[in-house]
């Protein structure tokens, strides 16, 4: 079976609904956090303030590339990810590229107790937010189906991008 790979913003549900679908499909979950956070031995956040994000994003490729030849596998990849174009065409050829979408409101009030989020470590984490999902964007909507998940239960949100994984579905290319 093909790869589910799921992209999106932070807090927009990825890691909850990979892991539901996983469970759901008896399919392998994978995190590309995971993978990097094994591979380096520290923390992404460790990762972010003592090597920078191009390094950071340099052992996301690397674990990208691996995890896209593998079949049969739920992919939970980090929010940037997008940001590079190899990354993109490497998860489309292992799978179905699946974007989970939340507003700005949302993805707050899902992150705001997280201090994991280096991006997040900022004097005004809404304003950030907002920047970050206006300039990723055009990249999220590489993916080949959009699913939101402000107000749908993890389940509901599996289930979309079950039937979606399976051609039952198709999905909303509306963002808000």
């Amino acid at each position: 079976m093909k790869n589910i790979i799921l992209i999106g913003f932070m807090g927009t549900g990825k890691t909850a609904v990979a892991k539901a679908i996983a469970k759901s499909l008896a399919m392998k979950y994978v995190s590309t956090d995971e993978l990097i956070e094994k591979k380096e031995g520290r923390t992404i956040a460790e990762i972010f303030s003592s090597s920078g994000e191009a390094y950071f994003r340099m052992i996301e490729k690397k674990v990208v590339e691996e995890i896209s030849r593998v079949p049969g596998q739920v992919v939970d990849t980090g929010g940037g990810v997008v940001l590079d174009h190899d990354n993109i065409e490497n998860l489309k050829k292992g799978g179905t590229v699946i974007c989970l979408w939340a507003s700005p409101e949302t993805v707050y009030r899902r992150t705001a107790s997280c201090r994991h989020r280096p991006l997040l470590n900022v004097e005004d984490p809404m304003r950030r937010i907002r920047e970050l999902l206006e300039y990723r964007t055009p990249f999220y909507h590489k993916a080949d189906h959009h699913i939101h998940t402000d107000a749908d239960s993890i389940e509901s949100v599996a289930r979309k991008a079950e039937e979606i994984a399976n051609g039952k579905k198709s999905d909303s290319r509306e963002t808000k």
